[in-house]
């Protein structure tokens, strides 16, 4: 006799509506599969293949998916001791070691909910998700990058009663803050049976993050159903199986690394993941050649890196059959020297922790993988391109721009615990306004043009950045470029290019490429107003450029400016 499948969290939770549920599983989307069902058949298919390698606290690890589970199995057993219950939310803070991927199924077997932090987060951020959340417990680790994670975790729960546990990757031995443990320490002989083999699919697995660009993130609430569903769908799209050797170069925790088809895709498909220390050119070329990796994702940025550092390498890269390029938009430009530097396919992936994630496919033309950003996973994924502009967010005109609204059967239909938020991000009809501005190809295709808050309205005429970053990154000595919108007394705003040059060589003058952008053929107003050369760009947790604070940097400086400027 089996137990009563258990129903984690649903308060703060806004559902599918019942009959679009009842709709989504007989279309055979939603299966009923639950996270450590996804795990089982791993191992029961896969036991003594290896999972997962990197390095943890103690050293390289290489762990069989038997292994893996075994692990998992232990701590899940030491965190039930403890108290960590069915339906307790943990924030994870873990950075690409292989206890994370023990620890999130440990969780998953308790039918406890991790809370993904990245672990560029710091201690002010942490707090706030364990407050939104309710947190019993964060996992983190010792020092890493520099950074106490275990201090400053040790400091949260010290200040925050929900907090009753910090527990730390680490030696048995190492020196903790007070009231933290070890992993290791934790570790127990399981039972047969944990709670989580019971948990109900249609309930909330995990809260991840949010991109964050209007505050602090949201937790957006992911259930078994829906979110199993892209990461199979992902796998099939892009050709995973026990073979594949998969690069975990951007943080663990990002929903690109974990789904797209990431780490949880290759435990659907029975293959190995490496995970990368550091997301550096040097770092993973070592890792490709020695691990032979097949398959790596990577943001924009990064990618821009790598195809720089191919050049000069001595790495033996032939192993790379793919690199998926995606968490903002790549330059077309960028992404035609992909595959001549690197000799790997590009695919472009284009999604949102929210849901709606698209793929360019294998047999797609070239000029397509390099100038769009491919097509959804389902065919019920619903888009609609509406006017920014119409209250009524009419529909524009078939290839004409507009805002991207989505719903299916992976994407949610509001945040935790954000009801206000949730009035202005998603429609009546449960579509999840975006922010993004996007075209329709005639095959299909989305291209990606912009957001709908960064376009730059330059005495009424709108840019989109994306557009002359992609005409400066076409200058053979810049490897990355940003537009910002700078604040302007008589046109409302003006555009400030940063530009990074190619390392080793001199540096372009701002005129220069300024005269280069407006021999390309673009309209004069979309000429950079200032162009300044920079040695690297600030960025977020996972790697992308943060515009927010280029446009910080600026704002600053434009008030000293204006402070220096008036009379005493």
């Amino acid at each position: 006799m089996t137990s009563p499948a258990i129903n984690t969290i649903a308060a703060g939770v806004v559902p599918y509506p019942p009959e679009v549920a009842e709709r989504y599983r007989a279309a055979g989307y939603w299966t009923g599969q639950t996270f450590p069902a996804l795990l089982d058949a791993a191992v029961a298919a896969h036991g003594p293949r290896t999972a997962v390698v990197g390095t943890g606290p103690s050293g390289p690890e290489r762990w069989s998916y038997g292994e893996l589970d075994a692990r998992a199995r232990g701590l899940a057993a030491g965190l039930a001791e403890i108290g960590i219950a069915p339906g307790d939310r943990v924030v994870v803070w873990l950075p690409n070691v292989p206890e994370y991927l023990e620890t999130i199924f440990a969780l998953f077997r308790l039918g406890a909910l991790p809370v993904f932090a990245l672990p560029a987060h710091r201690a002010s951020e942490i707090r706030y998700f364990v407050e939104h959340a309710e947190a019993t417990a964060i996992v983190t680790v010792g020092r890493h990058d520099r950074f106490d994670h275990a201090a400053a975790a040790a400091g949260i729960a010290a200040e925050v009663p929900s907090v009753r546990h910090v527990v730390v990757a680490a030696e048995r031995d190492a020196e903790l803050p007070d009231r933290a443990l070890t992993l290791a320490a934790l570790r127990r002989t399981p039972p047969d049976r944990l709670p989580g083999d019971d948990v109900d699919a249609g309930s909330v697995a995990f809260l991840q993050l949010s991109g964050g660009t209007t505050g602090l993130p949201k937790l957006i609430p992911r259930t078994h159903d829906d979110y199993l569903y892209s990461v199979r769908a992902s796998a099939e799209i892009c050709g995973l199986g026990p073979g594949t050797v998969y690069l975990a170069a951007l943080p663990a925790a990002h929903n690109f690394t974990m789904s797209s088809p990431g780490l949880l895709g290759v435990v659907h498909a029975g293959g190995t993941s490496v995970l990368a220390p550091s997301p550096d050119a040097d770092t993973c070329f070592g890792l490709i050649e020695a691990e032979r990796v097949t398959l790596a994702a990577v943001v924009p940025p990064l990618a821009a890196a790598w195809v720089q550092a191919a050049g000069s390498t001595s790495r033996d890269l032939t192993s790379l059959t793919t690199l998926q390029v995606g968490g903002a938009k790549c330059a077309a430009e960028l992404a035609r020297r992909i595959p001549v530097a690197l000799g790997a396919r590009l695919q472009q992936v284009f999604g949102m922790a929210e849901g709606l994630v698209n793929y360019t496919r294998d047999d797609d033309p070239d000029d397509v993988v390099a100038e769009t950003q491919g097509r959804p996973i389902s065919p019920d994924d619903e888009i609609r391109v509406v006017d920014p502009a119409d209250p009524d967010e009419r529909e524009v005109p078939p290839g004409e721009v507009g805002a991207l609204l989505t719903r299916g059967p992976y994407t949610i239909r509001g945040y935790y615990r954000a009801e206000e938020h949730n009035a202005t991000a998603f429609t009546a009809d449960g579509f999840y306004r975006t922010g993004d501005l996007v075209r329709i190809t005639e095959r299909g295709d989305i291209v990606v043009t912009g957001r709908v808050k960064e376009q730059i309205n330059r005495g009424g005429e709108k840019i989109a950045a994306e557009e002359v970053e992609n005409h400066l990154l076409a200058h053979p000595d810049v490897v990355d470029a940003a537009i910002v919108g700078v604040p302007d007394d008589f046109l409302g705003e003006r555009t400030h290019a940063y530009v990074i040059p190619v390392p080793g060589r001199e540096a372009p003058r701002p005129a220069a490429l300024r005269r280069f952008v407006r021999e390309r053929g673009v309209a004069a107003y979309k000429v950079p107003d200032t162009v300044e050369v920079v040695d690297a760009f600030p960025v977020t947790g996972v790697g992308k450029t943060s515009r927010r604070a280029l446009r910080a940097a600026l704002a600053a400086r434009a008030t000293e400016n204006q402070a220096e400027e008036k009379p005493s």
